[in-house]
């Protein structure tokens, strides 16, 4: 990454065009001025929260400040050529049947959209990607000559799955479509549980674009979705799922008590719901409740303990492989920042093992991996390779 080219760089510039002192900035921000001057200088990686916070008062997206969608590495990995046709396939929802498009049976195009899901969360993201727009457009198409609650169902997937793809490439402007998308199948298949997934789903977009106070917002409208459905293992799975989100949203707004009643919501949930795998995408139990206990530490800042936690997560091999990443990811951000260069290192060189696309594209791995190319007086062949992998 050039001296010029670096989320540092992008906020002094974005910083001066604003009529900002970097120490006004500072004091708007809540962080050091400090802190923002070797960041800015490139002395210091910006972290996700950091970047979040410049970007919302500097009132521009974050992937203004961050560089993303990363099109080098996209088009390296050949990906870039496979975001225009989901580009088109989420644009053109509204068109009816497709009369050039056959469709298969109900059941064949619920395996479909469920294989599809599987493999993003398997973080086979080129699978995914090229399967997507044809999938989508199928099922539209079959939506519109033959509905019923279990195709609308599953285009919801499917539109689910495309806001996780272009989320994990750094195209959030199309994960917001998908996401309104989303709705206006949920709404068709009269799925209220649904509907709540895609409140959860909004709630963590402008958590990444440091509006906290709408991300909660949208969190108790999933709730209130829920409420006026039964209680059953599926709603029970998504309540607890919505008070995680709410954690590390509050998290990233340093309001520690909310992180601590959302967590004891959750945790309550848990015990009364068990481990509950695969309702609507979520894996919602113990597991998922102590990884988010620790993105939300890391994400106030307390990386000791998180570095403690994170030493007392077993992880089972059955959980998804990107849930899995994000873990590793998190465990090695803290690590960074108390000064476990080694450990972290290992950590990130872990997630790449375990789900390289996810790890080459994910903010919080390229903060820490510059963070660790700041801290080291030399650079270890090991981290020169992690740092140019990501294209740092």
């Amino acid at each position: 990454m050039s001296r010029d080219d670096h989320p540092g760089a992008r906020i002094a510039k974005y910083r001066k065009l604003a009529g900002y002192t970097q120490d006004g900035l500072a004091k708007k921000i809540g962080y050091s001025y400090s802190l923002l001057h070797q960041v800015e200088g490139g002395h210091k990686a910006a972290s996700p929260a950091f970047t979040a916070a410049c970007a919302r008062v500097l009132r521009v997206d974050v992937t203004t400040l961050t560089g993303q969608p990363y099109m080098t590495e996209l088009q390296q990995d050949r990906l870039a050529g496979l975001i225009r046709p989901i580009r088109e396939s989420l644009d053109l929802f509204d068109l009816g049947a497709d009369p050039d498009v056959a469709t298969r049976e109900t059941p064949q195009l619920v395996a479909a959209a469920d294989t599809l899901c599987q493999q993003v969360r398997a973080t086979q993201l080129n699978k995914a990607a090229v399967t997507l727009p044809l999938l989508i457009s199928e099922l539209t198409t079959a939506a519109y000559r033959t509905p019923s609650t279990e195709v609308w169902a599953a285009l919801g997937s499917t539109y689910r799955t495309a806001h996780d793809v272009t989320v994990k490439l750094g195209f959030y402007d199309l994960s917001t479509i998908a996401l309104d998308r989303m709705e206006w199948a949920a709404q068709r298949a009269s799925d209220p549980v649904l509907s709540a997934v895609r409140q959860y789903m909004r709630g963590l977009v402008y958590h990444r674009e440091g509006e906290h106070t709408i991300g909660l917002r949208l969190v108790n409208a999933g709730h209130r979705l829920l409420d006026a459905t039964g209680e059953s293992p599926e709603s029970l799975a998504v309540a607890g799922q919505l008070h995680l989100g709410a954690t590390v949203i509050a998290a990233r707004a340093r309001d520690e008590a909310a992180v601590q009643e959302h967590l004891r919501e959750a945790k309550q949930i848990a015990k009364r719901a068990g481990a509950v795998e695969h309702v609507h995408w979520l894996s919602f139990g113990p597991t998922n409740w102590a990884a988010h206990e620790l993105s939300a530490l890391t994400e106030m800042g307390q990386y000791g303990k998180a570095v403690e936690k994170a030493r007392k997560i077993k992880v089972p091999h059955t959980w998804p492989t990107s849930r899995r990443a994000h873990v590793l990811i998190d465990r090695g951000r803290s690590e960074m920042e108390t000064g476990r260069t080694e450990a972290a290192l290992k950590s990130i060189a872990k997630a790449r093992e375990v789900a390289p696309q996810q790890t080459r594209y994910h903010p919080g791995a390229r903060a820490t991996i510059e963070g660790l190319v700041h801290q080291a007086r030399r650079t270890p062949d090991a981290l020169g390779h992690m740092s140019a992998w990501l294209g740092l």
